[in-house]
């Protein structure tokens, strides 16, 4: 009896529940016979689980004022161009804002910064929670390069950004780094995320990357989507974003200590 061959492709349709039933049977006995597919799909599940909590809410958020304004009919000829031209702005700024345009609102995050030069901060906290999102549920492939080649993994990553990184020490807090990872930017070039575990398995992140304002310093800011908190800064032409299902105090202690050992030799 010839075995049928299962793709990826099949796989991942079975995580995001878009497998043609014709198709479960078999893709069913193969998941038996290979525990370590069963379990690559239970991860991608949790990832789409973790995306959907964190940008579902905004499918029920209500429509700003301004942006219905924009939409609706002008109500004279003559002020039909301004009005167009307002639509466009308001489009402009919703696709700009992306899935999450109203996701990240933390402490730093209100509307009127989302419209002035520190959006770039906001777009990297929201980058950095999405990255965290997407990989942390990984339970085999959770970083390319695993710690144990934590000398390989600082050389690609620093040749790629284009600057020397070092990932901070942060065994003193509970938590080992486990790896890292090469992410595609946001139009500024390639970004570096490190992911560190504690003993009982949970996750946080520090994602960096090249900054467009460069040379431009920002305090430590914070912002909260359910579970998920993130501090982020801009220090010179790098922005970080630390990320972790922590209580903010919690998370804040060890942000301090990252920020403290960034830059410095050991």
């Amino acid at each position: 009896m010839t075995t049928q061959a299962i793709s990826e492709a099949q796989l991942h349709a079975l995580a995001d529940g878009v497998l043609p039933e014709t198709q479960r049977a078999a893709i069913d006995t193969h998941l038996r016979a290979h525990p370590e597919d069963a379990a690559r799909v239970d991860a991608w599940r949790e990832q789409n689980r973790q995306l959907r909590a964190l940008f579902d809410p905004v499918l029920y958020e209500a429509v700003p004022p301004t942006l219905r304004q924009a939409a609706s009919p002008p109500a004279a000829n003559g002020a039909w161009q301004r009005h167009a031209m307002q639509a466009a702005a308001a489009v402009v700024l919703v696709i700009a804002g992306g899935a999450g345009g109203w996701l990240l609102r933390g402490d730093g995050g209100d509307a009127g910064a989302l419209r002035t030069a520190s959006a770039s901060p906001i777009s990297l906290a929201r980058s950095a929670a999405i990255a965290h999102a997407v990989y942390t549920p990984e339970v085999r492939h959770p970083v390319e390069v695993g710690a144990e080649q934590e000398a390989h993994l600082v050389q690609w990553l620093s040749k790629r950004l284009g600057t020397k990184l070092q990932p901070p020490v942060l065994s003193p807090l509970g938590y080992h780094l486990i790896g890292g990872r090469l992410l595609p930017g946001d139009g500024d070039g390639p970004v570096a995320q490190f992911m560190y575990e504690d003993d009982a398995g949970k996750r946080l992140t520090l994602y960096v990357a090249k900054e467009r304002v460069g040379r431009q310093e920002t305090a430590f800011r914070y912002t909260q989507e359910k579970e998920l908190s993130v501090f982020y800064w801009i220090d010179g032409q790098l922005g970080y974003a630390l990320s972790a299902g922590l209580p903010k105090q919690e998370l804040g202690k060890i942000a301090d200590a990252v920020y403290a050992q960034l830059g410095q030799p050991r």
